[in-house]
This record gives structure tokens, sequence and C-alpha cells, in this order.
């Protein structure tokens, strides 16, 4: 098993990571009858993609020696109404202004950010919007 989760009541839940212990608390957004005083389960989705983007080029660019050391991922989610559900996640991924990154190596990187697991495991349906900072 990977994680217990809990429902703490109020529409916020709890979740454990049982192999290092760490927790994480959702909340219902404040457009959804919730508090919002957490991530919402759909913020996780987003943030796992965007999680999961920055690792893979990271576990890519670790076994080509290419530094990513410092890349920024800003996170915004679109939610559609009817029904109710992620309409599109969008990253803009900034690279460190310090770097140099040859033509070859970004366009490698791209494409690992694009076929990651997590984008992969995401309905055809959702829109996933990539924006690439480079220096």
């Amino acid at each position: 098993m990977l994680a217990k989760v809990i429902y703490k009541g109020g529409l916020r839940t709890e979740a454990t990571h049982l192999r290092s212990g760490t927790v994480i608390e959702t909340d219902a957004p404040v457009d959804n009858q919730g508090k919002g005083e957490r991530f919402s389960p759909t913020d996780l989705v987003s943030v796992a993609l965007a999680t999961c983007i920055v690792t893979t080029i990271g576990i890519a660019s670790d076994t080509r020696d290419i530094d990513i050391t410092g890349t920024e991922c800003e996170v915004e989610k679109i939610m559609d109404s009817n029904p109710r559900k992620i309409g599109e996640i969008r990253i803009k991924l900034t690279f460190p202004k310090d770097k140099q990154y040859t033509d070859r190596e970004k366009m490698l990187l791209e494409n690992v950010a694009n076929t990651c697991p997590v984008a992969r495991s995401l309905h055809p349906d959702l829109k996933q919007t990539l924006t690439f900072v480079w220096p």
C-alpha cells in the first residue's frame, strides 16, 4: 500500500505516505463549498503533472550531464463547469538564467517533459499546455 487517506470532516482529507510518514492535507476549493486552505485534489493532479515533468527531465539531464538545478514551474489549473473537471493544466517551465543549453538539449528535455508518466496517464481530453523559458 502507498498511502492511507482519512476524511477529517469539513471537506478536508489527510493523506499519509506510508513509507516516509509525510502528510498532505487537502481541502475542497472555495468555489466548490470548501475552505480552500490547502491544495484541493484537482490542484494535486496539476502539481503532480509539474513535479513529474521536472523529475523526468531531471533524470534525463542527470544521465547526460545537463544541469537543470533551479528550474521552476508555475502551474495554472483551469476548471470546466459542466461537467466539473480539470479542462486544462498550464505549466511554465523556467530554466536557470545562469546556464546554457544547446538546441539538441532543449529538444530532448522538451520531449521528455511532454511524455512523462503523469502526462501519459491523464485523459486525452485534458489539455496540457507547456511553455518553456530558456535562458
